[in-house]
């Protein structure tokens, strides 16, 4: 068998909630602006356009228990809490009757944007990856089975700062619901085992400064807290 000519990447995983089993990273798949009421405060019209996708890294995760780190070239990074959908399965051109049958579990997490950078790459038409996909710009709670908490379509989703609610919002006011977000998805890409799905943000989105502790949870699903150092 060939040997790797340099040390082979260590895969990224998460934890799953009550359990010393770990669920493996391929893919982390965003989508933006699909809550209206987030989507008129970054100034966008919340009418049910198709949606459109954007990545991050695996390796951009941050699994639960750690502290963000305040990235360099950046002075206004933002909090952005997410609904995570994992994936068992995957595929091309997925019938949104049978989307939910590719779905492992859920979580929650925070879509950290620097968002001074992204402005610019807005203006002059460029792509957002410096913005979004940077180390440890997706923190993530453990996940947990769907086995264990039924298939969500409604139910909070917040975030506090230093204790003061941020972001509130709910899993129904989604404009494309987690079916259909991976149904679009799969017309773009093959989705696979092990694909992670950020499915968007409420209103209420702001900045952090280190010291601050940013803590969120998606109600049935589970919580996360997380200091920026």
């Amino acid at each position: 068998m060939a040997e790797t000519v340099i040390p082979a990447p260590k895969p990224v995983t998460l934890p799953v909630a009550g359990s010393d089993n770990v669920f493996p990273v391929r893919r982390v798949y965003c989508v933006g602006r699909n809550y209206a009421d987030h989507a008129i405060e970054m100034g966008h019209d919340p009418s049910r356009e198709p949606p459109f996708f954007f990545q991050k890294n695996a390796d951009n995760l941050l699994p639960a228990g750690q502290d963000f780190p305040y990235p360099s070239l950046s002075s206004n990074v933002h909090f952005e809490v997410e609904f995570i959908v994992a994936l068992k399965a995957g595929g091309a051109d997925i019938p949104v009757e049978k989307a939910l049958d590719c779905v492992w579990g859920y979580g929650v997490g925070i879509d950290m944007t620097r968002r001074d950078v992204q402005d610019v790459a807005k203006k002059m038409s460029r792509p957002w990856e410096a913005a979004k996909a940077f180390e440890a710009s997706a923190p993530v709670s453990a996940l947990v089975a769907a086995t264990e908490t039924g298939h969500r379509d409604q139910g909070a989703i917040w975030l506090d700062v230093n204790g003061d609610r941020r972001q509130s919002g709910d899993l129904n006011q989604m404009i494309w619901k987690v079916p259909e977000i991976i149904s679009e998805l799969s017309k773009l890409f093959v989705l696979a085992p092990g694909d992670i799905i950020m499915t968007g943000t409420p209103a209420g989105v702001g900045p952090v400064v280190s010291g601050d502790v940013m803590e969120c949870g998606v109600n049935g699903i589970g919580t996360l807290s997380v200091k920026v150092v």
